[in-house]
């Protein structure tokens, strides 16, 4: 059996990679199965425990990193996120092409681990369409919402660690863009 691609998605927040990770999802044979990262950080209404995260205290998350069992990890306004290991070469070991939606201290740590990753960040048309996007969620406080905006900023500047990117100026035709790449890899 062929082993599974190994996919990263990352970009700003706000700039749309759950709702085109829902869209290549849709698409079959793409077989993407989708790897849930572990996170300190409270869970947010609508959420679901091992769908869209495993929720895990700040020590359970710090004895991962010091046993190695973490592919990659960071800390984002102040909540550590992180990727099991084991849980992703299961997956791949199997054939399915795991998607990794992480952010770019994290996306850096499983390029240099794993040089075979497919590496794709999705960036906004213009920062201030990011800025429109993050502001209409109301999911955040202000104080919450500029250190996303910083963040991004500093994101916006390490596009060349990426083996692509993709501008997410219409989800569809972006999701259609990341699905050609897949495909190419998949041949």
């Amino acid at each position: 059996m062929k082993r599974g691609l190994l996919i990263i998605l990352s970009g700003p927040s706000g700039v749309g990679k759950g709702t085109i990770r829902a869209r290549l999802f849709a698409d079959p044979k793409l077989n993407l199965v989708y790897s849930v990262s572990m996170t300190t950080r409270p869970i947010r209404p609508g959420e679901k425990e091992g769908i869209d995260y495993y929720f895990v205290s700040k020590n359970r998350f710090l004895d991962a990193i010091e046993n190695g069992e973490l592919l990659e990890h960071a800390v984002f306004v102040g909540n550590y996120y992180g990727t099991p290991k084991k849980y992703v070469d299961d997956l791949r070991d199997k054939g399915l092409n795991v998607v990794l939606e992480i952010e770019t201290e994290g996306a850096k740590q499983v390029i240099d681990k794993c040089p075979d990753a497919i590496s794709i960040f999705i960036i906004p048309p213009s920062f201030d369409e990011l800025v429109r996007r993050i502001r209409s969620r109301r999911t955040e406080a202000e104080e919450i919402i500029q250190k996303r905006l910083n963040k991004a900023s500093y994101e916006m500047q390490l596009l060349d660690i990426y083996s692509h990117v993709v501008v997410n100026d219409n989800v569809d035709k972006a999701a259609e863009k990341i699905k050609e790449i897949l495909r190419g890899y998949l041949k």
